[in-house]
């Protein structure tokens, strides 16, 4: 039997190599972008994580700094009851803060690939 307030684990999809690329980060980066991520699947919000604009609703970036280099997990969180993971990667821009133009349009792809992916799954789960 469910405790009345017992938390829920929202199931991760990843999409792409993103899961892949997480892998391939530091095991520090790892663990932290991780923690992260776990705290997402059961409702928090961490301090790192922030809107990410020009993609769609619900489209957060977390962006962590690690050992003097930069990485970022790119997720939608409101396509239903699960979320996804558009992209995982080392920041590595030699021009300022802006996120570089062939991430964001992969990020783009990924999430109207998600759209997809979680109107399937709603429609076809049973309640």
């Amino acid at each position: 039997m469910d405790r009345p307030n017992s938390p829920v684990m929202r199931p991760i999809v990843w999409l792409g190599d993103s899961k892949r690329n997480l892998r391939d980060f530091p095991n520090g980066a790892q663990k932290l972008l991780g923690d992260e991520l776990q705290l997402i699947q059961f409702g928090g919000m961490p301090k790192d994580a922030k809107p990410f604009k020009g993609v769609g609703s619900g489209v957060l970036e977390i962006a962590l700094r690690y050992a003097s280099d930069a990485y970022r997990v790119v997720l939608a969180l409101q396509l239903g009851k699960r979320i996804y993971i558009l992209h995982a990667f080392q920041k590595k821009s030699k021009r300022g803060i802006a996120t570089p133009k062939r991430e964001i349009d992969l990020i783009k792809q990924r999430y109207n690939e998600a759209q997809e992916l979680a109107h399937d799954y709603e429609k076809t789960k049973i309640n």
